[in-house]
């Protein structure tokens, strides 16, 4: 069983497609009931509403599975706001869809599996200075910061912890970015490769670090970005 937080859209429904195509048993979850049974039709899989930064909802689903072998944590918001005009509400707001919905899913594997591959989301914002990014960027900080400790409290009992840290991809997230040609350009131009990614690409990195072919890596935060966070051209 592969349990999706966050499944509907994006990096998590082409993950979940990806993983029904080879046959595996997958559980998606999002708040949207609509929109999420829509997409568990399409690819047959499972669904059930489910609010990550809730503790005991996400609690209550993982231990329900416990032949789960991948968790992964999709769930997240982005703000694209200087530190002085974000106000506190934002911040919190913020600090919830991402760091507290990854804190969540850690929790409840490390409560209820005895081993497997628990994947969570960073960004490029996290390892280089982008303006405009701060508070995003501090919460995906925090969210690699989390990963490496949970890999190590954990990796005795066979449980793997990872992210994933992307640059600009081509989501319902981004939307407000890519639907504008001027900003699409702007944002393709910053990354070396020239252009933005797509969900298929990061799914098809999270679909190997589920995998047993990665079972002898934890703690690593995984750079998919274009060449963003680590070239100059």
């Amino acid at each position: 069983m592969y349990l999706i937080f966050g499944g509907s859209r994006g990096i998590g429904a082409a993950l979940a497609a990806k993983l029904r195509a080879q046959g595996h048993r997958v559980l998606i979850t999002a708040r949207g009931e609509e929109e999420l049974a829509a997409w568990a039709r399409e690819i047959d899989c499972e669904w059930q509403v489910c609010d990550t930064r809730n503790f005991a909802d996400v609690e209550e689903l993982v231990g329900r599975y416990p032949e789960t072998v991948g968790c992964i944590c999709c769930a997240g918001g982005i703000l694209l706001k200087p530190a002085h005009l974000t106000s506190e509400d934002e911040l919190l707001h913020l600090w919830e869809q991402n760091l507290k919905s990854a804190f969540s899913v850690v929790r409840a594997a490390g409560k209820k599996l005895n081993a497997g591959s628990v994947i969570l989301f960073s960004s490029a914002a996290a390892r280089i200075g982008l303006a405009n990014h701060e508070a995003v960027a501090a919460c995906k900080g925090a969210v690699e910061a989390l990963v490496r400790s949970a890999a190590a409290s954990y990796c005795k009992r066979g449980l793997r912890f990872n992210a994933i840290a992307p640059g600009l991809v081509r989501t319902s997230l981004s939307a407000r970015i890519v639907s504008r040609p001027a900003a699409l350009e702007a944002s393709a131009a910053m990354h070396p490769l020239g252009r933005i990614g797509e969900p298929e690409e990061v799914a098809e990195l999270a679909k190997w670090l589920l995998s047993p072919a990665s079972s002898w890596v934890t703690g690593q935060i995984f750079a998919i970005d274009g060449g963003l966070s680590s070239l100059k051209v």
